[in-house]
């Protein structure tokens, strides 16, 4: 069964249209990366599911519950979790409070989910009465991932976990996002580090101006020429290729050599 479904979605922000015909797939187990160019509607398209703007067409898709346009509070409680870019803590407050505020609609006894959160979340130990506000931009981050786990969702959604992150977060963010996809929960990610994302992703969809431009697995979009000369630089651009530019310059000049004889 699919965790989560955007099928032929098409909405945006009041008259405004970002969408056009999205269509997408969550299976259990799964992490799924959304990438694309700024103002794809890689964000967008996250939201949607979260009904955060209008949708004109198409069903957004929970465990095969219909969930289109339906209002945020009720989809937390249905088991989505969205970790947003900016504005994912309460800086007053400590790691700790924070991480409680994450359980806000449990009404069951959550100590053992706050364990399980410092497992995962290990830096945050020695944390946990500093107010969140005050912490790194990569431990901060983790707070916001943990605020969310504290749910058990069936899905965590999240927009660009590693923006504005030192090399050295950005990894362990990445490490962390397998962990917790590991330890069972599906994991949908918007991102701009279109390299470490499908280095980690099961699966992956490119969007290009509000519509899909291609999906396949993570190994292959990396593999894929267009992918790579659009996200990645041209890593994977063919090495003779690159050997045959530098090559150009040492012809010409046998070329002129033979000329003046």
């Amino acid at each position: 069964m699919t965790v989560l479904e955007l099928d032929n979605v098409t909405g945006g922000y009041g008259e405004t249209e970002i969408l056009h015909g999205i269509s997408l797939k969550v299976d259990p187990g799964e992490i799924v990366v959304i990438i694309g160019p700024n103002g794809a509607g890689k964000s967008t398209a996250m939201k949607s599911v979260f009904g955060l703007l209008n949708l004109h067409g198409g069903r957004v898709m929970l465990d095969d519950e219909d969930i289109t346009n339906t209002p945020p509070e009720k989809v937390v409680r249905k088991g989505v979790c969205y970790v947003p870019q900016t504005g994912n803590i309460f800086p007053n407050l400590s790691v700790h409070e924070n991480l409680e505020m994450g359980a806000y609609v449990r009404r069951d006894d959550f100590s053992g989910r706050l364990d399980d959160i410092y497992q995962i979340f290990p830096p945050l130990v020695e944390k946990r009465n500093q107010p969140a506000g005050t912490l790194s931009g990569g431990q901060r981050q983790m707070v916001a991932m943990g605020k969310a786990l504290m749910l058990e969702p069936k899905i965590l959604l999240l927009d660009e976990p590693s923006a504005g992150l030192s090399p050295k977060y950005r990894g362990e963010i990445f490490k962390v996002v397998r962990d917790i996809n590991e330890a069972g929960t599906p994991i949908l990610m918007v991102e701009q580090n279109a390299k470490q994302a499908l280095g980690i992703a099961d699966r992956g969809y490119i969007l290009v101006d509000g519509q899909n431009r291609l999906d396949d697995t993570g190994k292959k979009l990396l593999a894929n020429k267009e992918v790579a000369e659009m996200f990645l630089g041209g890593g994977s651009v063919p090495a003779k290729k690159t050997a045959a530019r530098k090559t150009k310059p040492k012809a010409r000049a046998k070329a002129r050599g033979k000329s003046k004889q």
